[in-house]
């Protein structure tokens, strides 16, 4: 029951302090689940969020639905998820009613300016964690100059840049 319990706590929190979405989320999970918990890996979070890449729904949500089944099984991982989900929806639910009013006062412009900067910043040094642990050879090298170059050259989907990258893996790691 301990783990249940620290599943909701630990995704609730995550979910209540990370704005601008589930890339905004990596460095707050990378802390928490890897660093703080040792629930992971930063190999596996980066495996979690490409496949939560390729699945529907949020990313924030199918990662902690990952962390949490693989914590606790199935029971685990939907409370991880209803954990990661319940403050949007508390938070959600009361700014619905006032978003209105307070959207054009030049404050919260200002404040959300920030905000944005402050993801930013946050999201650029999770990648580079994440960039640390997935460049380890020549190989995955070339795979993520040709991924890089693909994404600024070609206006396609992520998901079919995950699967060819996932099949240059099994092709030159075999």
């Amino acid at each position: 029951m301990k783990i249940f319990l620290d599943l909701f706590i630990t995704f609730a929190k995550i979910g209540a302090i990370t704005f601008g979405g589930g890339y905004a989320m990596l460095p707050i999970l990378q802390r928490e689940i890897v660093e703080n918990k040792h629930w992971g890996k930063d190999e596996e979070l980066a495996d979690y969020y490409a496949i939560g890449q390729c699945t529907p729904g949020v990313i924030a949500v199918n990662v902690a639905t990952f962390i949490g089944r693989k914590k606790a099984g199935n029971i685990g991982g939907i409370i991880a998820t209803l954990g990661v989900v319940f403050p949007s929806i508390i938070i959600i639910s009361l700014l619905a009613g006032v978003i209105k009013t307070i959207e054009n006062l030049e404050w919260v412009k200002h404040a959300f300016s920030g905000i944005r900067v402050c993801v930013c910043v946050l999201i650029f040094n999770a990648v580079i964690k994440l960039f640390k642990s997935a460049i380890i050879d020549k190989k995955t090298l070339c795979i993520y100059i040709l991924v890089l170059a693909g994404s600024f050259a070609l206006n396609i989907s992520p998901v079919i840049f995950v699967f060819l990258a996932g099949a240059a893996g099994v092709l030159l790691k075999s």
